[in-house]
């Protein structure tokens, strides 16, 4: 990745160590605090799994039209339903095939940052731009999944979790650092409640699902 620098002789134009990022240097690459190398690698991590999961599930549901999956809990928590959908192939293929692709590469990322490798500004608005397309699908699966599938498939509310926070929080980290520009309001409320936006959009997910299979909830009650 020609976008990523380990050079460590770049002089030093202005420092940013709040929260533990690195320095800015001359070049114009721009580190990342081990905090966001470890959440890519982690996000990036359950991603891959998730992916692997269904596209296993899915091939052994083609196979075998019997097949039930693991996660099929209940009419609701229901893998096979989401899996047989048009959804679930919106570019002719199985949707977790892009998963297996793209969260390799972010758990690339975090390992590189998490050595000390500095990224340029175009590599990490790449990187925001990558993972807003990543977190504006999840959305759009997630809506289908509740309004026109009406079921959830578990292994898929793990990648929308994992891509919601992998995009916030390079959001943030571009914000931070001037690479996104913003004003200083915005920036320093990011700073100081970064953890606002993931916990009120997966509380706002979490109402979403209560709220569409209400009826069902009330007979577990």
């Amino acid at each position: 990745m020609t976008g990523i620098t380990t050079s460590v002789h770049h002089p030093v134009t202005r420092a940013r160590r709040d929260g533990g990022d690195r320095e800015i240097t001359a070049a114009g690459a721009t580190g990342a605090s081990r905090a966001l190398a470890w959440l890519l690698i982690v996000s990036g991590a359950l991603g891959i799994l998730a992916s692997f999961v269904i596209t296993i599930d899915k091939f052994q549901l083609v196979q075998d039209p019997g097949f039930t999956p693991s996660c099929n809990i209940s009419p609701v928590l229901s893998c096979t339903n989401v899996m047989r959908s048009h959804q679930a192939s919106v570019f002719g293929f199985p949707n977790p095939l892009l998963g297996l692709i793209t969260y390799p590469v972010v758990v690339a990322v975090g390992a590189a940052l998490l050595s000390g490798a500095r990224c340029r500004r175009w590599f990490w608005l790449g990187l925001n731009l990558g993972t807003l397309f990543g977190a504006a699908f999840c959305m759009w699966l997630m809506t289908q999944a509740l309004y026109e599938i009406g079921a959830l498939c578990l292994w898929c509310c793990l990648a929308w979790a994992a891509t919601i926070a992998m995009f916030w929080y390079v959001t943030a980290h571009n914000l931070r650092h001037g690479i996104v520009p913003a004003p200083r309001g915005l920036v320093a409320g990011v700073r100081e409640f970064h953890w606002v936006v993931p916990v009120t959009w997966y509380l706002s997910i979490v109402m979403l699902i209560a709220t569409r299979f209400w009826t069902y909830w009330q007979t577990l009650l």
